[in-house]
C-alpha cells in the first residue's frame, strides 16, 4: 500500500492556532484508496523544519508528501507552484531567525516546481465545492524554505512533493475582515488533494495562469 506523508506547520507570530496543524491532527492514520496517510508536525524554524521532514520521510518512506501551512489572507486552499531559493522573513521564525535575501541552497538553483498533480488537485477540490486555486507564489518566509528545502532532497527520487497553503480558521478571524475557512472543509481538501497525488501521474492540462 502507498504511503502520504502530510506535514504540518506549528503555530507561529501571533497566532494561537494553525490550521495547518489541525488539520493533520485529523488525517494522521486516515485510509485513502491504496494509501494510507502519515503525518508530522513541522517546527516554525528556518533549520529544523527541513530536518523534521526529511526525517519524516526517511521514517515513513512516502509515495508522496504534501506539506501544508497557512496562507492568512487567501480564501482557498492553495497549491502552490514553485519554490524559489530566497529567504527573505518578514519576521522572524520561532527561533528569532530573520534572513534578508539570504539563500536556502547555497548552490542551488534558483527555483523548484512542484511534482504534485495541482491542477487536477485544484479541479478535483472546485467540482467538491470546495475554494481551491493555483497560487504562484509561496512567499519567502519558512513555507518557501520547507517547499524549496524538501524539493532539494527529493530530486530525482520520484516521491511527489509540494506545499499548500490553507485559509485561517474562522476563530482566528476576530473582527470579521479576513477570509476564512472550515476546519472540516479544510480537512476534507487536504484529503482530497493526496487522494489525487496519488492516483494521478500526469496533471490535467487547464488554464491557471494570471496576467500579474
Amino acid at each position: 500500500m502507498k504511503k502520504v506523508l502530510i506535514a504540518g506547520f506549528d503555530v507561529f507570530g501571533d497566532n494561537m492556532i494553525n490550521p495547518a496543524l489541525e488539520a493533520i491532527k485529523r488525517l494522521s492514520n486516515q485510509q485513502l484508496q491504496g494509501a494510507e496517510i502519515r503525518v508530522c508536525k513541522v517546527p516554525v524554524t528556518r533549520y529544523e523544519s527541513i530536518d523534521t521532514v526529511v526525517a519524516a520521510i526517511e521514517t515513513h518512506q512516502p509515495d508522496v508528501v504534501l506539506s501544508v501551512g497557512l496562507g492568512a489572507g487567501r480564501a482557498a486552499i492553495t497549491p502552490e507552484r514553485v519554490a524559489i531559493n530566497i529567504d527573505d522573513f518578514r519576521i522572524a521564525d520561532n527561533n528569532g531567525n530573520q534572513p534578508i535575501d539570504v539563500p536556502i541552497v547555497s548552490d542551488g538553483p534558483d527555483a523548484y516546481f512542484s511534482t504534485l498533480p495541482i491542477k487536477a488537485i485544484t479541479v478535483t477540490l472546485q467540482q467538491q465545492g470546495i475554494p481551491c486555486q493555483v497560487s504562484n507564489t509561496a512567499g519567502t518566509f519558512v513555507c518557501n524554505h520547507l517547499f524549496y528545502g524538501v524539493q532539494h532532497y527529493l530530486r530525482g527520487s520520484g516521491i511527489k512533493h509540494g506545499f499548500i497553503h490553507v485559509p485561517l480558521l474562522p476563530e482566528q478571524d476576530t473582527d470579521n475582515s479576513l477570509p476564512t475557512m472550515s476546519l472540516d472543509k479544510i480537512v476534507e481538501g487536504l484529503r482530497l488533494a493526496a487522494q489525487v497525488a496519488v492516483n494521478c501521474d500526469k496533471d490535467s492540462k487547464v488554464g491557471a495562469g494570471q496576467i500579474c
